[in-house]
């Protein structure tokens, strides 16, 4: 007969693994959810892909013309003109596209109805449904970025508090140099200029990047070394 001083130190023990097993569960499934709803997801959907990588040269140049056309209107305008610019300009085609009709079906004597009525048919409401789900990822997004800075700001580790240091001195140089809508113009250029330069300079490009990474793994290595913070962490783990 076991003892019951054993017995209950077995229970304990099998109880602990699994409520151990039931967070790594929760925390896997968690982060699954995550990552499959994040933001590199969809760039490496297969349409964004394709859009980037100039599968289809009339839609990505389209795509790419509009959007930078865009960027270039916000820079050279405020927000509030361009707005009302692309407003009356639709307004002016809508209008002109329905006086036209009107005319057509005056001179031919049809009853054609309204040239919009198919559009104007539509449902154009939002689902509940999908409203609360795109505020679900959302908030996603949001608890995540909060626990990131409260993580840094409040110095949790001071190798991450210090990469974040550097990074913001960085961009103040940046931003001495670019303006916001500057930053968006080069973004928009370089993501659909970048992707097919690498995808036919894929070996010689990962070579360097190869290179690169090494010496700043090797940097940051010597930095953790002499910071007795990174020290007393890398032995705790």
């Amino acid at each position: 007969m076991a003892d019951p001083m054993t017995q209950s130190s077995q229970i304990s023990s099998s109880q602990g693994l699994n409520d151990g097993h039931t967070a790594a569960s929760k925390d896997s499934k968690f982060s699954d959810s995550f990552f499959s709803s994040s933001p590199v997801s969809l760039i490496q959907s297969p349409q964004v892909y394709e859009l980037v990588h100039w599968r289809d040269p009339k839609k990505t140049g389209v795509v790419f013309g509009t959007s930078l056309l865009l960027l270039l209107s916000l820079a050279a305008f405020s927000v509030i003109s361009v707005i009302s610019y692309l407003l009356l300009a639709l307004l002016c085609v809508t209008i002109t596209f329905r006086i036209y009709k009107s005319v057509i079906q005056a001179v031919q004597k049809s009853s054609d109805g309204h040239p919009f009525k198919a559009l104007m048919e539509k449902d154009v409401s939002v689902p509940p449904e999908t409203f609360r789900k795109h505020v679900d990822v959302c908030l996603t997004y949001i608890n995540r970025a909060l626990k990131q800075m409260s993580r840094l700001f409040l110095v949790e580790d001071l190798v991450d508090s210090l990469k974040l240091a550097v990074v913001m001195w960085l961009l103040t140089y940046v931003g001495a140099v670019f303006n916001g809508i500057t930053l968006l113009i080069l973004a928009d250029i370089l993501l659909f200029s970048v992707p097919p330069l690498y995808e036919k300079n894929k070996t010689q490009i990962d070579h360097y990047i190869e290179i690169a990474r090494t010496q700043f793994n090797t940097t940051i290595a010597k930095l953790q070394e002499k910071l007795p913070g990174a020290v007393k962490r890398s032995k705790a783990e």
